[in-house]
């Protein structure tokens, strides 16, 4: 099993099944993004949370569902935590019409894709971010069925 990729909880869970599986997953798609993982943290929080580190870190008062820090010192040796307002991603599972599930595995590999320098700022940007999320998500949809 990785040590190297952690789900953890801030003040709120994610229900996750296949944890190992989703691990090995995202550890072999950022090698193929020549990235080595050396430290990968998912903190699961509310909104409130979440909001609270958009203001102080990023000056943002606003929710949104997932922020990412990227830590490394080292280039191609990726150190990032995400975190994740579950709240969020219960809202977004609902507007899009998509069970949470899928939609928590989207935001984890969206976290992801951004330490691989995939941007969503920017209209064109953000297509080939979901571009990239849904190529993920068959995937491993795909690779665990």
């Amino acid at each position: 099993m990785s040590m190297t990729i952690s789900f953890n909880k801030a003040d709120k869970n994610a229900t996750l099944s296949n944890r190992v599986a989703l691990k090995g997953f995202v550890e072999k798609a950022l090698k193929k993004e020549g990235l080595t993982i050396a430290s990968l943290q998912y903190i699961f929080c509310s909104d409130k949370f979440l909001l609270g580190i958009n203001k102080s870190y990023l000056k943002h008062d606003y929710y949104t569902d997932i922020i990412s820090f990227d830590l490394s010192e080292t280039k191609g040796m990726l150190i990032g935590e995400v975190y994740i307002s579950i709240d969020r991603v219960k809202d977004n599972a609902k507007t899009h019409n998509v069970p949470f599930k899928e939609e928590i595995l989207r935001v984890i590999f969206h976290g992801a894709l951004h330490f691989c320098g995939y941007k969503d700022k920017k209209t064109a940007d953000a297509k080939e971010m979901r571009a990239q999320e849904n190529k993920w998500l068959k995937s491993y949809l795909k690779s665990v069925s």
